[in-house]
């Protein structure tokens, strides 16, 4: 009886981290989708890229609203796909050509700033400047 139990309690354990692990891919299935669809790529290019990081099955719609593009990715449960629910996620992002077009927004540009050097975060700028001390500081503390 008590080994019964064990095994039906480990094997909900699993299932719950095969669900967690198809969620996390639809997520990031659906995340990998809505940024090619901002960039504009052609729809079958969309589908394919969020298909392939989607799980297995997985359905996955496309649109657009005004200046923002959605992807839906919907699956279903791994291993007990019978069970009455799905995994569902949507991603949202705005169009490219849209930010582009806003007031005060800005395209991207890889324009290179003569004299302009790399820009390394504040917190590698400031590592750098202590490298030479021979000090080191950490989170709100006084080198030493």
């Amino acid at each position: 009886m008590v080994l019964s139990v064990l095994v039906a309690f480990t094997m909900a354990l699993v299932w719950s981290l095969l669900v967690v692990a198809a969620r996390i891919q639809c997520v990031d299935a659906a995340r990998t989708g809505a940024r090619a669809a901002a960039r504009q790529d052609p729809r079958a290019a969309v589908v394919r890229v969020t298909r392939d990081a989607a799980p297995r099955g997985a359905r996955v719609t496309v649109g657009r609203s005004g200046d923002q593009v959605r992807v839906t990715v919907v699956a279903r449960p791994p291993v007990l796909s019978g069970l009455p629910f799905e995994l569902r996620e949507v991603a949202v992002a705005a169009a490219e050509d849209a930010v582009a077009a806003a007031p005060g927004g800005s395209a991207p540009t890889t324009e290179k700033v003569p004299g302009a050097g790399s820009r390394a975060a504040p917190d590698e700028a400031r590592g750098r400047a202590d490298a030479g001390s021979g000090t080191t500081a950490g989170a709100g503390e006084p080198g030493r």
